[in-house]
């Protein structure tokens, strides 16, 4: 292929679109500012409320339409919209600049958006930064109908050939305002994989690119361009060739899909009979659906630190016991592994006043901020017991470098049941605890921990970080960045072999757990239970249903001579390659990671 045509992103929804490129914009229009008289500011509040009142019922119908076509969860998307617009603190903030400077309505709105946008842009909480498009998407909406025009602008009309939608914002309303026969796949400028409009392209099944930055200026309306969502590619003017080769790829692709759905109903058995353990990690409820739904035997990792990050204040104790009793109530037979709040690095809520540290993830954080502010921590406890006193919920401690560190924390719940008790609230006397092995000095020292915890559980990402002293996050340090090194894979074999002596159970919980060579060489180790996140599982459930227990031991005997990552990965990929069809895998896109491989946790 000609490279010149060529463009390159973020492949956030999979599948191919072939049709000609249409430009939206969807950035807000031109505001004016205009001085308004002070016998017309009452007219001019008016008009403000009578705008969003409007833009509210709009949304409404959104809301309606994403649940017709694609369902109640992915409908949930336009409640947080909704709910910027019922902010009355943000709307009394908008009023006082409209009386305090008689500025007009859509000068007032858009100065108090853009103020917040800012803010999101700059925060430390990546779920603030993921829903910037759905602030977008309010401050377009608002201020098109202030200045008098649609809600929002027209698109393409309807004709023979399908459309792909080239826009420097995709929006959640732009990405269900289009009917899937008349637009057949999305390209934004800006946007993640995580998005919300991510999310409803998946569900609606419309291949969408994102982060093709500068996409705009390389695209002119009407080019015949063909969409790979699932490689993130845009080819523009392509061939009959090449169009063929892609079809050819996609349809590999859904074979492949085929055979990973038909494996979610399936038991996670290995050709020689070996079962194991599939969890998921969870973020938010609505992760915890989609792990039911693939087959998932628990939470393997609660991530709580949604409840906290980007507030404004703290979560109740009953907030939290809700959180974990609706993630509970979905898998009411599986343990829910909950992991204590993991502040601190990039994470810090708003009530927090952190000095700024030289090396925050060498630093104050994770049970360290929990044990140092036990207010904080006592309210996660009790709900987590409480939670327990109906539901096999457990408490999982990050970044534990000292014994110290569980037995603290185990006093600390065995007071929070007695005060329970005291008060009468129903709740369990105790909770299953156990540590996340995250360091080398938490790897050097499972027999001491043992004495002390319940389980055990393996985050990949920070333990190869903290082994290798590579920043996770630092693009120059990528390729050093692996969790194939042979420092990490003997770790991670002493972790497995010393939990196994001292009786204790040890989990992986990182995404390395979720691509092909690693599961392989971690069931080769001697894991039997692994969590990833809920869309990999049926991945993970149908590579365990391809390999030999035994091989992929011996496989790992093999490794013995290592002295690179990249030896590492070429032994492995030579010993999976006789269970699974790696060309298979690449055509699907299902990553075969090589020796600058990254994971996410």
């Amino acid at each position: 292929m000609n490279r010149s045509r060529v463009l390159k992103g973020i492949g956030v929804s999979p599948g191919l679109a072939v049709g000609t490129a249409y430009t939206i914009s969807a950035e807000g229009p031109d505001v004016t500012d205009r001085v308004i008289a002070p016998e017309c500011l009452d007219d001019e509040v008016q008009r403000l409320h009578n705008t969003i009142a409007e833009v509210r019922t709009h949304l409404e119908e959104l809301r309606e339409r994403t649940r017709e076509r694609a369902g109640a969860e992915e409908a949930k998307i336009f409640d947080a919209q909704i709910l910027m617009l019922e902010d009355q603190e943000f709307l009394g903030e908008v009023e006082g600049l409209i009386r305090g400077h008689q500025l007009n309505a859509e000068s007032a709105f858009e100065f108090k958006m853009l103020e917040m946008r800012d803010l999101w842009s700059h925060s430390t909480s990546g779920t603030l930064r993921q829903r910037v498009a759905d602030l977008s998407g309010v401050q377009v909406r608002v201020l098109h109908r202030l200045l008098g025009d649609a809600v929002m602008p027209a698109g393409p009309e309807r004709g023979t050939t399908p459309v792909i939608v080239f826009t420097n914002e995709l929006t959640p309303g732009l990405t269900v305002q289009f009917e899937k026969d008349h637009v057949a796949g999305f390209v934004s400028e800006q946007g993640t994989r995580t998005a919300h409009a991510a999310i409803l392209a998946r569900s609606l099944g419309i291949p969408c690119i994102m982060g093709l930055v500068g996409g705009l200026d390389e695209i002119d309306a009407g080019t015949n361009v063909v969409v790979d969502g699932t490689r993130g590619v845009v080819i523009l003017d392509p061939t009959d060739e090449e169009i063929e080769e892609l079809r050819d790829r996609e349809r590999t692709r859904l074979a492949l899909e085929h055979e990973l759905e038909e494996a979610v109903g399936q038991p996670a058995v290995t050709r020689d009979g070996q079962a194991m353990t599939l969890r998921g990690n969870i973020d938010l409820v609505e992760d915890v659906e989609t792990a039911a739904e693939h087959g998932a035997e628990g939470v393997g990792l609660l991530r709580t630190e949604l409840l906290i990050v980007g507030r404004t204040e703290l979560p109740s104790e009953d907030e939290q016991l809700r959180f974990f009793e609706r993630i509970a109530g979905r898998l009411p037979d599986f343990p829910i592994v909950v992991r204590t709040y993991d502040l601190g690095g990039d994470k810090f809520p708003a009530p927090f006043k952190v000095a700024p540290e030289n090396n925050p993830f060498l630093g104050w954080r994770a049970i360290r901020v929990c044990l140092d502010h036990p207010e904080l921590f006592r309210s996660q406890i009790r709900a987590v017991l409480r939670a327990r006193a109906s539901a096999d919920v457990q408490l999982m401690l990050p970044l534990v470098t000292q014994v110290e560190e569980v037995t603290r924390t185990r006093s600390l719940v065995q007071e929070c049941a007695a005060d329970l008790r005291r008060e009468g609230v129903e709740a369990a006397d105790d909770v299953p605890i156990g540590a996340m092995i995250e360091t080398p000095a938490a790897a050097m020292m499972i027999d001491l921990l043992a004495d002390h915890c319940d389980f055990l559980s393996v985050g990949t990402n920070d333990l190869t970080q903290y082994s290798l002293v590579v920043d996770r996050g630092n693009a120059q340090l990528a390729k050093r960045f692996t969790s194939f090194h042979p420092a990490v894979v003997r770790l991670l074999a002493r972790i497995v072999t010393d939990a196994k002596r001292m009786g204790l159970d040890v989990t992986v919980c990182g995404e390395m757990a979720a691509e092909p060579l690693a599961a392989f060489m971690l069931m080769g180790l001697g894991y039997r239970i692994l969590s990833v996140s809920p869309g990999r599982l049926p991945l993970v459930r149908w590579i365990v249903r391809q390999i030999d227990t035994q091989a992929a031991e011996a496989a790992v005997d093999g490794l013995a001579d290592a002295q690179t990552a990249l030896d590492v990965t070429q032994h492995l990929r030579e010993r999976v390659a006789e269970h699974i069809d790696l060309d298979l895998l690449e055509l699907g896109r299902l990553p075969v990671m090589d020796s600058e491989a990254t994971f996410n946790v």
